[in-house]
Order: C-alpha cells, then sequence, then structure tokens
C-alpha cells in the first residue's frame, strides 16, 4: 500500500513539473517556494517537541532535510536571476525531472505526500488539463471523426497565452497561486482535525 503511494508521488512529482516547465520561470518560482515551504516541515519533524505540539510524524534525521532544502531553494533563486523572462538560461528536462524528483523525494521522507498535492496545485492542474485535453479528442475524434478540444492549447499556461496574457502574466499569475497553495500547506500545521479527517 505505501511503496504504491511512494511510486505514484514520484512518478507524479516528476511528470508534473516537466509539463509545466513551458514558460520563462514559471517552474522555478513554485519550486522554490514548495522546497521552501517543506524545509520548515522538515525542521518541526526533526524536533520531539514541536512534533508532538504540531501533531506531526516525528522522523529522527530529518533535520539533514533542511540543509539540502535550503540549498536546493537557494540554487533555484540563482537559477531564477538568469531564467526569469526573457530567460538566458533554459532548464529543460534535466532540471525539471530532477525538481521534480526532489519534490516527491522530500515530501515521501517527512510523510506528507498529500500536502504535497496541495501546494504543487500549480502543476497538478497543469497536468490533469494536458490528461483532459488528451482524452477529450481521443473521445471526440472516435465519436465523430474530427477531435475537439477543451482548452485551445495543452498544458494550461499555454491556453491563457492564447487567451491573450502575457507570459509575465501567467508566470506571476501561477506564482501568486502557488504563494497561496503553500500557505495553505503550511497552515495545515495547526489545523490538526482537519489533517485528520482527510490525511
Amino acid at each position: 500500500g505505501y511503496s504504491i503511494l511512494t511510486d505514484w508521488v514520484f512518478v507524479e512529482s516528476i511528470n508534473t513539473v516537466n509539463l509545466t516547465d513551458g514558460l520563462d520561470g514559471l517552474v522555478i518560482m513554485p519550486a522554490v517556494l514548495i522546497i521552501s515551504a517543506f524545509c520548515i516541515w522538515a525542521y518541526l519533524c526533526c524536533n520531539v517537541l514541536f512534533s508532538n505540539y504540531l501533531d506531526i510524524p516525528y522522523i529522527n534525521g530529518a533535520g539533514e532535510l533542511v540543509i539540502y532544502c535550503a540549498a536546493l531553494a537557494g540554487a533555484g533563486l540563482g537559477f531564477l536571476w538568469f531564467n526569469a523572462y526573457p530567460a538566458e538560461v533554459f532548464m529543460g528536462d534535466l532540471g525539471s525531472l530532477s525538481i521534480g524528483a526532489a519534490m516527491g523525494t522530500i515530501a515521501v521522507i517527512v510523510r506528507q505526500e498529500m500536502i504535497l498535492l496541495i501546494m504543487a496545485g500549480v502543476f497538478v492542474i497543469e497536468t490533469v488539463s494536458v490528461m483532459l485535453q488528451v482524452t477529450y479528442f481521443r473521445y471526440t475524434k472516435k465519436k465523430y471523426g474530427k477531435g475537439r478540444r477543451i482548452f485551445l492549447m495543452a498544458p494550461l499556461h499555454h491556453h491563457f497565452e492564447k487567451k491573450g496574457w502575457k507570459e509575465t502574466q501567467v508566470v506571476v499569475r501561477f506564482w501568486i497561486i502557488t504563494m497561496m497553495l503553500v500557505l495553505i500547506g503550511l497552515a495545515s500545521l495547526k489545523i490538526r482535525w482537519w489533517r485528520k479527517i482527510f490525511f
């Protein structure tokens, strides 16, 4: 059961980040925000007093993740300096796949896979938009002989571009949504009854 969940988190985390990587700065800032939140989470998980008070699993040695998360977030900000529009440096598949793998690994270690799902909501929605587009296109092509689309283009960030949003507007608005989702994820630390019902 748990190994299946772990595998699913890895695969989804890797693929969602990779699918989202299509505009300058779109992936790296949300990744930095999520990893920074997990930095806080890892610190709380490795402290017996904090983990008891917040009713989260105590994980011996999770404090080492704080250093890793801080380094990854710092490197991400350094990368963003050159990846912001107009980008001088591009992430590519190697960067997006490794960042997705890192986020999935951290979430599994601190046992907060569902919180990753919330905080990485932008990545999840981007992936769902691709799945819906492909499924609907194939279904309508089989039924009507011509494929139809739900979105003007998938992933979702390209749909908004086709609607007339500038690239920087799409990117910054997705950053804002991620900030809100990360704050919701961190707020769940104190909403214990909510976490017990759903997680």
